[in-house]
């Protein structure tokens, strides 16, 4: 009864954002006309995508704080709330990660789900504030997604030097000696390249989504942005699905004794 209720008032929900939603946007403007972070005291104090990452992690900080409760409430926490809630809905994804860890890494793979599992929710975060009218994707722009690249590059790095130690170099040299000082160039010029491609692969994919989204509020304000709505909620969590897994490829192959 518990699980019918619930999902009854998903249903409203859905229903109330397909009906209201789009009548906001149309009074919000495209996202670049109006803006939250324009009406906000901080405006001109930070960038605007620091404005919007901001907002996704208080977004993280209180859904956290929500789950958080639920687990002190609950009689026996490794047992799931009855229903659909927040709660659920973060364990799955918690053990999802967990799984495609194990798959790629190894036995070894949990250790690394704070670092992965928080980049995958942050930017999953800062992808899906875009459907909000007046909001941006905190991801829509490179300085965002260096920032988070350029972490990635360094942390796969430390932990291939702490498995390996010196040794680390040896998978830049590749199995043929005679080839290794032209190995190590491309290898060497391949791993800087992993953060541009992070990077733009993350910023054009968001770009061109709140784009899309943007001009068919204005082509035809009713309706037909729900749909797009739905794809960029879709298309969210597909890139930071995407970002997290190449960040586990890294460090399995950064740490792999298979070299």
């Amino acid at each position: 009864m518990n699980q019918k209720k619930a999902l009854n008032r998903v249903a409203a929900l859905v229903g109330l954002f397909t009906v209201a939603l789009p009548g906001v946007a149309l009074a919000a403007g495209d996202g670049h006309g109006f803006t939250w972070y324009g009406a906000s005291p901080v405006a001109g104090l930070i960038p605007i995508h620091v404005f919007h990452a901001l907002v996704a992690l208080l977004m993280i900080v209180l859904v956290s704080w929500r789950i958080r409760a639920s687990l002190n409430k609950a009689s026996d926490p490794l047992v799931p709330d009855t229903g659909f809630s927040a709660r659920n809905v973060f364990e799955l994804v918690v053990q999802a990660i967990s799984n495609q860890l194990r798959a790629i890494i190894g036995p070894t793979g949990d250790k690394y789900i704070t670092l992965i599992g928080g980049l995958f929710i942050f930017i999953f975060f800062c992808n899906i504030i875009a459907i909000v009218p007046g909001f941006l994707p905190a991801t829509d722009t490179l300085n965002t997604n260096l920032a988070m690249s350029v972490t990635v590059f360094l942390v796969y790095n430390y932990y291939g030097f702490k498995e390996h130690g010196i040794g680390y170099l040896k998978q830049f040299a590749g199995p043929i000696v005679w080839l290794a000082p032209l190995m190590f160039v491309i290898e060497l010029l391949s791993h800087l390249f992993r953060p541009m491609s992070l990077s733009i692969r993350l910023f054009g994919n968001m770009f061109g989504d709140h784009m899309v989204l943007s001009i068919f509020s204005q082509l035809v304000p009713l309706v037909v942005p729900v749909i797009f709505m739905i794809l960029g909620i879709v298309v969210s969590m597909i890139q930071a699905f995407v970002f997290a897994l190449l960040t586990a490829v890294y460090i399995g192959l950064a740490v792999s004794h298979d070299h």
